[in-house]
């Protein structure tokens, strides 16, 4: 038998107008009530009908997000947090993963009448202009999140990855090294511009010099690869402070192939405390991204814009934080 609206307001003890309110994400419901609706709604396996309220209320109770992979650990808890929220506040998250905006098999998805909203994850500098364009163009509030260009002209959440690559430096400098290198990662990417510059600068307030800069690419390979360079070169630092963690345990796989220490015969840190970071031994210490909080954030910043579309824009840095494991010592 179908369950009803009227099987959730008596399962609830509340009223049907009441159930009706948080179905359609109304205000004026109390906490508490909200909560009974929907433990009501979750043991009676209900499900309202998603296409009639849409077209009730002009909505498609749909937010899409685009982003380049899920095979990153960080990324996924980001959307993970993203979906828990929007579940609360009764959407439903379309995912779109593509490699690059040219892929128009995608592109559908964000059309005006298919979507409430957009979130952009981490895209390439050129996708990202790309996207904005489209989504202004059809008047579709978006929100970006980690993005790579600084745009004070859209609503945005970013880390402090200055402060990340300064914090990182930091604590290598007080550990006594002085010979302290830096794999950063691609160029076009702002987050490793600026980690790049709060290593430098962590340096420069310690009147301390690079040991050297090497560009690479957040994989483990590229990390691999570099250090594996460094060491037949017999050019291996005391110290460095990867990008990444995958850069980070890529240096890691060639230290330990190599029969080099770690933190012994060197200290690694990484940037972003992926799942990994805490599974690998020895386990690493990296730089944390609240993934959690950067959701949750990113939610409420993208359902503030779609209820009131023409409020400011605005930008979130959040601070990230140095979680300290296992790969780092006193020189």
């Amino acid at each position: 038998m179908k369950v009803s609206i009227f099987d959730v307001a008596q399962k609830s003890g509340l009223s049907v107008v009441t159930v009706s309110r948080v179905l359609n994400n109304s205000s004026s419901v109390r906490q508490k009530n909200k909560e009974k609706v929907l433990q009501a709604m979750k043991e009676l396996d209900y499900h309202p009908n998603a296409a009639a309220r849409s077209l009730a209320k002009g909505k498609t109770g749909i937010i899409g997000l685009t982003l380049a992979t899920l095979d990153d650990s960080f990324f996924d808890a980001v959307v993970n947090e993203m979906n828990e929220r929007l579940m609360e506040c009764g959407y439903y998250l379309a995912l779109s993963v593509s490699r690059s905006y040219a892929d128009r098999v995608h592109r559908p998805l964000f059309a005006e009448d298919r979507v409430d909203g957009v979130i952009l994850l981490s895209l390439s500098p050129a996708d990202e202009e790309a996207y904005i364009h489209d989504l202004m163009k059809k008047n579709i509030p978006f929100v970006m999140i980690d993005n790579s260009n600084h745009n004070h002209a859209v609503n945005s959440i970013i880390v402090d990855n200055f402060k990340g690559g300064y914090e990182a430096t930091r604590h290598l400098i007080g550990l006594g090294h002085t010979e302290i290198a830096h794999i950063a990662g691609p160029e076009h990417f702002l987050s490793s511009r600026e980690r790049e510059r709060g290593y430098l600068a962590a340096l420069a307030d310690s009147g301390l010099e690079p040991h050297r800069v090497e560009r690479g690419a957040f994989e483990i390979p590229s990390g691999y690869q570099i250090a594996m360079k460094w060491i037949k070169e017999g050019r291996l630092p005391s110290a460095i402070f990867a990008a990444d963690d995958y850069i980070a345990i890529g240096v890691m796989n060639a230290c330990l192939n190599e029969g080099i220490s770690i933190p012994g015969g060197v200290s690694i840190v990484g940037f972003d405390d992926q799942v990994l970071a805490s599974e690998f031994r020895p386990m690493l210490t990296t730089i944390r991204q609240p993934a959690e909080k950067i959701g949750k954030l990113g939610v409420e910043l993208l359902l503030a814009a779609i209820k009131e579309p023409d409020k400011e824009q605005v930008t979130i840095q959040i601070d990230p934080e140095l979680v300290i494991r296992e790969t780092t010592a006193p020189r």
